[in-house]
């Protein structure tokens, strides 16, 4: 008959049963001898803080009977060998780690592999014991040790791979969480109903961001700034929306051939450059046109500045930021982060951010899906007031400005620079959105008890709850800890199945705080930026970035057909994008070019606009102007047809 050993690890405070595997009699007396009397100094403290006190003679005659039942237990082998261990003292050991009994069990020896794996299968819970409360700092908030919503599986213990994936399925509203928010629907994800019937190719995807309306105002502003510098001499001619449609083409091309930093020069060389661009616009006039891109009127500016630091731009970013909550709907998980536009000119609100490649440009606030990073909604930070003061609260602030219109059951996700308790509760009661994010440790509701690291083993978890939000302290690393906040695990405290034993939030929050990264990751690839020491055209570059990617991001979900199972599809997109923009001043052209390439570039894209208008029809030309038009621009007027590039 197999003997059975209860071992009692006082170290790791954790209870294993496994079966003894060759181990003398005389280390079985001397263990139970062991485990009998730590029983016997519990069972005397428990009687002292209860104001009773055993007698010394009472103590002496329960050792003997104990050493004399443990004889008899010697000498019958068909007796009972297992220790039994009271509940009390089992509840006793509270915030037992299962990590460290897996690193004590690795030292046990390669004999013991099989009771390792049985001990680590019953391992599955561990008791908590009474419930903890723990103080905030201030004074304001009280944290319990004990969630109010209790989940199906039990406190503290290692989740299954059938809780991984659960919890992978998204599944949001165990535990009775977000209780306002039950009723609602669930949140519909992808481009909305106003997109998908005017997206018909790539270029009216791309002209859904950049509008008529966002040309109007770039084209009067640029002939206002001509005419003024080179009017009286004559060499200045009205720019046309052709014109700006191609030189936006241009910049597209040149970042897809990863040219950004490449002289104009060598773009437009007659051997080792592209026949595109000189196909479409001397260098010269490329020129002129970046160097007179104007988004308002320069000698009204310096009023409007006085009460606003974005007046250079004011106009085209208000147009622009508008359409993009009203393309598309973002999923149940919103990535709230900052992008660093790329700047090293003058600027009043120029960042150093030495965490970014770049260090030096434009912060930009940005909300966006956390899926496919769709930028839904951005904000440009201009620094302190004009005033002067600095602003209270602004992580706060900033949340709920790019948050605002989100509805539904969703989740916002980000860093300690937003993360507050307060933002938690109000984005819970009035949105309703939940929020899950990392916390500063200077944090006034957080209590004291869940900084503390000392004494803590790696890859531990505390958890403390208040009925609305959750709270978790976790230490990946010695004497470090990671504190996170979260309104959707209201009621979880499961851990990982592997060695690391991460939290769900922790694992929730890695899954979903890369989605403002990875779109500056995306747009970085294939950037049309050129140098530039005017903020303004720089920030306008970046509308340029964004926009193609939403355009692709709108394009890829309504056509999920097109160029399936290529690994790489942006890149063809973005080039069909440039050469459609640049197609009509090509053919525009009267005259062919003297050199050969470029005249057999200027042939093929006219044989290609014939061969358009003869499978078309005679009325191709009304309804691409129908195609092209945007009827509802930013709530206020409709936009006018747009007219074809033989009109112009």
């Amino acid at each position: 008959m197999a003997r059975r050993l209860t071992l009692e690890l006082k170290l790791h405070r954790v209870i294993v049963s496994g079966p003894a595997r060759n181990v003398p009699a005389e280390v079985h007396v001397r263990e139970e001898e062991k485990v009998r009397e730590d029983r016997n100094i519990n069972d005397h403290h428990r009687d002292s803080d209860s104001g009773v006190c055993a007698s010394e003679e009472g103590r002496s005659k329960d050792r003997c009977c104990e050493e004399s039942d443990i004889e008899e237990d010697e000498d019958d082998d068909q007796g009972q060998d297992d220790v039994e261990v009271s509940e009390d003292e089992a509840r006793e050991d509270k915030g037992s780690e299962s990590e460290e009994y897996d690193e004590v069990s690795k030292d046990q020896g390669s004999e013991d592999q099989g009771g390792k794996d049985q001990g680590r299968d019953d391992e599955e819970y561990v008791e908590d014991g009474d419930e903890e409360m723990y103080l905030s700092k201030d004074g304001k908030i009280e944290w319990s040790s004990k969630t109010y919503h209790p989940s199906g599986p039990r406190a503290h213990h290692r989740a299954t791979e059938r809780d991984t994936d659960e919890l992978d399925r998204g599944r949001r509203d165990r535990d009775g969480q977000r209780a306002s928010a039950s009723a609602l629907p669930p949140p519909s994800r992808g481009p909305k109903g106003y997109a998908a019937e005017r997206v018909r190719d790539i270029l009216s995807a791309f002209q859904l961001f950049v509008t008529q309306r966002i040309e109007k105002t770039v084209l009067a502003a640029t002939d206002l700034e001509g005419r003024r510098r080179y009017g009286k001499a004559g060499e200045w001619k009205a720019m046309h929306a052709t014109d700006l449609r191609a030189y936006l083409g241009l910049l597209i091309l040149a970042g897809v051939y990863r040219s950004r930093n490449e002289a104009l020069e060598s773009l437009w060389h007659e051997e080792s450059g592209r026949a595109i661009f000189r196909a479409t616009m001397p260098i010269k006039r490329f020129h002129l046109y970046s160097r007179l891109l104007r988004f308002d009127d320069r000698e009204l500016r310096a009023k409007r500045l006085a009460s606003d630091k974005l007046a250079a731009v004011r106009d085209v970013w208000d147009a622009w930021t508008r359409r993009l909550p009203r393309l598309y709907d973002p999923g149940p998980d919103v990535t709230v982060d900052e992008q660093l536009v790329p700047f090293r000119g003058r600027c009043a609100f120029c960042q150093y951010m030495p965490s970014k490649p770049a260090q030096y440009g434009l912060k930009l606030w940005v909300a966006c899906d956390a899926r496919s990073s769709y930028a839904w909604n951005m904000q440009l930070y201009t620094g302190k007031s004009v005033s002067g003061t600095p602003e209270k609260n602004l992580g706060s602030r900033v949340l709920l400005d790019v948050t605002e219109g989100l509805r539904g059951q969703r989740n916002v996700t980000c860093d300690n620079f937003f993360t507050s308790y307060a933002l938690a509760q109000r984005l819970l009661a009035e949105r309703p959105l939940t929020v899950v994010g990392t916390m500063r440790k200077n944090k006034p509701e957080l209590p004291g008890a869940l900084l503390a690291t000392k004494g803590r083993a790696v890859f531990s978890s505390m958890f403390a709850f208040t009925p609305t939000a959750a709270l978790v302290s976790y230490v990946p690393k010695r004497n470090r800890n990671v504190v996170l906040l979260s309104t959707l695990h209201t009621g979880d405290e499961r851990v990982s199945a592997d060695r690391q034993a991460e939290p769900d939030i922790i694992l929730h929050y890695n899954r979903t705080k890369g989605g403002v990264d990875n779109l500056d990751k995306l747009v970085g690839t294939y950037s049309c930026r050129r140098k530039t020491t005017r903020w303004p055209l720089a920030l306008f570059h970046n509308i340029l970035d964004v926009s193609a990617y939403n355009a692709f991001g709108l394009w890829r979900e309504l056509r999920p057909e097109w160029m399936r199972g290529k690994l790489n599809r942006r890149r063809p997109f973005l080039e069909q994008l440039g050469r459609a923009l640049v197609t009509p001043l090509i053919e525009r052209r009267r005259h062919l070019p003297r050199t050969e390439a470029l005249a057999a570039l200027v042939r093929a894209v006219a044989a290609r606009c014939a061969e358009a208008a003869r499978s078309a029809g005679a009325g191709s030309g009304v309804r691409r102007g129908r195609d092209n038009r945007n009827e509802v621009d930013d709530g206020d007027d409709g936009d006018e047809a747009q007219p074809s590039a033989r009109q112009e």
